[in-house]
């Protein structure tokens, strides 16, 4: 009985769902399907569930949004190997920013998939853009750009060991204006300090 207690505490002090579905989604990539190269698209599915919905039961809350965005990052390191390339370099990766724009809910009961890819790189840190696809009719319902900081890891030199990152892709436009947006809250909150 002492260690159904333990558990039940165990349960609702840590979120054990979530690394339990951490654990099925780097396994299951890494069993279940291709080795992806670093600039290609991963896809991840999932389904909006009463458990992923707002307080007026009808869609997609918006922090669910972003806790799905966490796994389909670690479905895109476990696919492109990434992680493991950053590890072995004895570095880590931390999410720095991210921006999501809303278009249109998910409703729930409602399959959608998130698409993953890598859009840019500078010395420190990956940029991605994931986008949350509806499969009942195809429509981008959110748009996420991610800032992803490798630490203790040349960014540039990593990506140079991927062939197909030899050429770095132009910055995308949007991508910009954010960072600049990023740089301006930089220099304010700097002032403050």
């Amino acid at each position: 009985m002492s260690w159904l207690v333990l558990l039940l505490i165990l349960y609702i002090v840590w979120d054990v769902n979530y690394f339990i579905r951490c654990i099925f989604t780097v396994l299951g990539g890494r069993l279940f399907q291709r080795k992806r190269k670093v600039t290609e698209t991963t896809t991840i599915y999932g389904l909006c569930t009463s458990q992923d919905v707002d307080i007026f039961i009808q869609h997609m809350n918006n922090a669910r949004y972003l806790r799905e965005l966490d796994f389909a990052r670690f479905h895109f390191y476990a696919l492109t190997n990434l992680y493991e390339q950053v590890r072995n370099r004895g570095g880590g990766a931390v999410q720095g920013a991210t921006s999501v724009r809303y278009r249109r809910t998910i409703p729930i009961f409602h399959p959608y998939k998130i698409l993953t890819k890598l859009v840019w790189w500078d010395d420190k840190a990956i940029y991605l853009e994931q986008q949350f696809v509806t499969l009942t009719d195809g429509f981008v319902r959110a748009v996420a750009l991610s800032k992803q900081c490798l630490t203790k890891c040349d960014v540039n030199e990593l990506l140079k060991s991927y062939p197909e990152a030899a050429q770095k892709p132009q910055m995308p436009e949007e991508l910009k204006l954010w960072l600049d947006s990023i740089e301006v809250s930089r220099q304010k909150l700097r002032k403050d300090d």
